[in-house]
């Protein structure tokens, strides 16, 4: 059982809205908290509030002209197309930067209680707004909540702090603020830049001394070789940068119904590598876990039940897949979104994989995958790319 865990809420987070028809539905984050609730996860964690980030928490890694632009732009509700705001994907509403500076705040809020000792891990689900870049939005997101927490925790004194995304898409925007940057590890596994957005994310992108890591997974990969390449990459990797932190994004549009993507994976795969991930915050940053959401536009049969797993796995007390949802949460889910919510916390898979230990096919395009990223960056840090 994990001590001390926060999850940080406010429900003028699901104000980050960019409307009507738009992927990025708040309804999914209304939605994880209420099946989080109905089911008792909240109940063994500490629900904290949170504050809108400060013009200087964001000017950790977002330029003040690009601050200033979006509070403009969200004031007068005209686009600024110079800085990304006013796109099909980044359209801009009214409240635009209280809405985004709520949300990195509440990831501040995350790292500030791991940090100062007052939780061993923290999670926050409306965070992972991991596409956004120093002076422009991109891909859903406005300011870069991952990257602000990040860049707080080094000024705080953090030496070495380590980033793994597991979002469907690659975590370019973390990527590129850290790029040239020794003491930040980042580790995105994504599928190939060659058939999704941002178009970035190949293994020849090792930043400073082996420091960005990219598994870029060819589209159709499930549960098996999505883990077979975690395992293969990021414990070996976390154990030899030993954190003092680790954060981490947990984007489910992985999962094999999201619209906007082309993985495979199951509800069961994504809770398999929560648990993953909190077994290597013990291992090897101290258990200091700072936990955020991501993409998932699966409102309904997908987002709610992978980050309640998420957020159980976080609190030290996983739920039983075969747990049946609420019928309280079906209901809320039907009145909010018209669809009908899935019986059980499981899609019926038991997940598991090989370990590329036991060996490789170079015929195989996962397999493939995994030794472009270990030939690239294994290097650089004392490993031996060959298993």
């Amino acid at each position: 059982m994990s001590q001390a865990v926060r999850v940080i809420w406010d429900d003028a987070l699901v104000s980050y809205d960019f409307g009507p028809g738009h992927p990025l539905a708040p309804v999914r984050v209304e939605l994880t908290m209420a099946l989080a609730r109905d089911l008792g996860v909240l109940g063994g964690v500490e629900l904290v509030g949170c504050v809108p980030a400060t013009d200087d928490e964001l000017a950790l890694v977002h330029k003040r002209d690009y601050v200033e632009a979006v509070k403009t732009a969200s004031r007068i509700g005209r686009p600024d197309l110079r800085h990304g705001l006013g796109t099909e994907d980044n359209p801009v509403f009214t409240g635009m930067h209280a809405a985004a500076a709520l949300v990195t705040g509440a990831t501040l809020e995350a790292a500030r209680a791991v940090w100062r000792g007052e939780a061993e891990h923290a999670v926050n689900v409306a965070g992972g707004l991991h596409h956004a870049m120093t002076a422009a939005a991109s891909g859903f997101c406005v300011y870069n909540d991952p990257a602000v927490a990040i860049a707080w925790l080094l000024s705080q004194g953090a030496s070495r702090v380590a980033y793994v995304d597991i979002d469907v898409h690659h975590g370019d925007g973390v990527q590129a603020m850290f790029y040239d940057d020794p003491r930040v590890l980042t580790i995105s596994l994504h599928e190939s830049p060659r058939t999704l957005f941002p178009g970035t994310g190949l293994p020849q992108e090792t930043g400073a001394e082996g420091s960005a890591v990219n598994v870029a997974l060819p589209a159709g990969c499930g549960d098996a070789g999505w883990l077979r390449a975690f395992h293969a990459v990021v414990p070996p990797l976390l154990r030899e940068f030993a954190p003092e932190v680790l954060v981490t994004q947990q984007g489910c549009d992985s999962h094999a119904l999201d619209p906007l993507a082309n993985l495979m994976l199951s509800v069961d795969g994504q809770r398999t590598a929560y648990a993953a991930l909190h077994r290597l915050a013990h291992e090897t940053a101290g258990g200091r876990w700072i936990a955020v959401g991501g993409g998932g536009y699966e409102i309904v049969r997908v987002v709610p039940r992978a980050w309640t797993h998420l957020i159980a796995e976080v609190a030290g007390a996983p739920v039983d897949p075969r747990t049946g949802t609420p019928r309280s949460w079906r209901r809320l889910a039907a009145e909010r979104t018209g669809e009908t919510a899935p019986l059980t916390m499981t899609d019926g898979r038991d997940p598991s994989w090989r370990e590329i230990s036991e060996g490789y096919d170079p015929a195989d395009a996962i397999d493939r995958a995994i030794m472009a990223t270990r030939n690239a960056v294994f290097p650089f840090h004392g490993l031996d790319p060959l298993p």
